[in-house]
């Protein structure tokens, strides 16, 4: 139960601080445990969409830091954010998608994505359950590979 706990905990720092790998945790993690696969894939995912909330939120107000007002208020800043705000406005499946992609594959990084959908002011809860199922996935096959690799040697 404690593995679970800390693998949450990593997940959710990891999601903050880039520098963290939770991927390379989790290997490691799983080669030296017991935890069913499916249960340590699931405290990873909680905890990273945990901590990608926070960077959702964090898009969600950057007009209210004084610094990046000033270049939100650029032609340049304002017409990029309209082209993306016209590709997934009333549009949830094609956000769900581009929001799965990114979780699953980190292009282009899920932290970049996860503020730009704050901007965007995406749904919480297209984000919350597209990022969730794209970060499940991706530790799962993370897991199975490293598994498959164990075989090998």
């Amino acid at each position: 139960m404690w593995l679970l706990a800390l693998t949450f905990g990593f997940s959710v720092a990891s999601a903050l601080i880039p520098v963290l790998n939770v991927e390379a945790y989790l290997v490691v993690a799983a080669s030296d445990s017991t935890a069913p696969t499916l249960l340590l894939v699931g405290a990873a995912a909680t905890g990273q969409m945990l901590g990608k909330v926070v960077w959702y939120y964090a898009g969600d107000r950057l007009d209210r830091v004084p610094w990046l007002r000033r270049k939100m208020a650029k032609e340049s800043w304002h017409a990029n954010v309209e082209r993306w705000r016209a590709r997934t406005e009333g549009r949830p499946w094609t956000t769900a998608a581009l929001l799965f992609t990114s979780s699953l594959t980190g292009l282009p990084p899920f932290a970049v994505v996860s503020v730009v959908a704050g901007l965007l002011r995406t749904r919480i809860e297209v984000f919350v359950l597209a990022g969730l199922a794209g970060r499940f996935l991706r530790f799962w096959i993370v897991l199975e590979a490293a598994r498959f690799a164990w075989l090998l040697v």
